[in-house]
């Protein structure tokens, strides 16, 4: 009886041992594990704060949130964003595109077209994306967080578009309608006035300072050949190149020319789709 007693005391962990530790070690994890976990929730609840919209499925804000990055031991994507974000992008367009036509009744077929391209590119999304904070709400890998993730304008972008794909599987259309009208309000308002073509605006600008005509080229391709993405870059002699993105080479050019009009500051420059 008391040899079996003194092999269970001697088996327990002593205060100091290595075993203690790693018990001691464990719950240091489980703890900061369930503060990460805290944090996450109030980084939502916070967002929705922003946005105006409250989910009924808070899955579906977490997977639109979460980078790639952040799926730890898994290679599957369908647990970040990504899905969503090719949701969202189409969501985004047609609400656009419904806005448009009915805010601008004597609009043609190429006005409405160059005010969607502005209105939906990556550049607008990802500064919608920055006037609601999104990028704190962000979930990322400890890589990505280091390589400063949260203000890149490619993720910004893509996250906003997959925040409007959660809001439209939670909510449906009218709810998406809603989250895009008051975000993108302000943007609508602000250019009443006819667009103008970027790369024509560019040529007139180039002709107009006995320049050639603008020279485009494409830079890279990627995506899948379904749902492709481009990136041109757009030449003058004496001027260092710009690049731009878009879904066609047609919308990356546009894309490329407005960025060098930017940068040269000749305003009224919006891309085509």
């Amino acid at each position: 009886m008391n040899g079996r007693r003194k092999d269970k005391i001697a088996a327990t962990p002593q205060a100091g041992s290595r075993d203690g530790d790693k018990a001691a070690t464990g719950s240091e994890v489980a703890a900061d594990g369930l503060k990460t976990r805290r944090r996450g929730r109030r980084a939502d609840s916070d967002l929705e704060n922003r946005i105006g919209y409250r989910f009924h499925d808070a899955a579906l804000l977490e997977c639109a949130l979460t980078h790639i990055s952040a799926l730890k031991g898994s290679r599957n994507r369908t647990g970040s964003y990504q899905r969503l974000e090719f949701l969202g992008d189409h969501v985004l367009g047609l609400v656009i595109s419904d806005l448009l036509f009915r805010g601008f009744p004597r609009a043609d077929e190429g006005e409405l077209s160059r005010r969607l391209a502005d209105l939906v590119r990556k550049e607008t999304c990802a500064e919608i994306a920055g006037t609601i904070a999104l990028g704190a709400a962000i979930r990322l890998g400890s890589s990505e967080i280091n390589a400063g993730a949260r203000k890149r304008p490619a993720i910004l972008a893509d996250v906003c578009e997959a925040l409007i794909g959660a809001v439209y599987l939670d909510g449906g259309y009218p709810a998406a309608t809603s989250l895009v009208e008051r975000l993108w309000r302000e943007r609508m308002r602000a250019t009443t006035q006819p667009l103008r073509d970027p790369k024509t605006v560019l040529q007139e600008w180039a002709q107009a300072r006995g320049l050639p005509t603008p020279a485009y080229r494409e830079v890279a391709r990627s995506g899948p050949d379904h749902d492709p993405e481009f990136r041109v870059a757009v030449q003058l002699p004496h001027f260092a190149p710009a690049e731009g993105l878009g879904r066609s080479k047609r919308a990356a050019e546009q894309a490329a020319a407005a960025a060098m009009l930017t940068r040269e500051g000749v305003k009224a420059a919006r891309p085509d789709g």
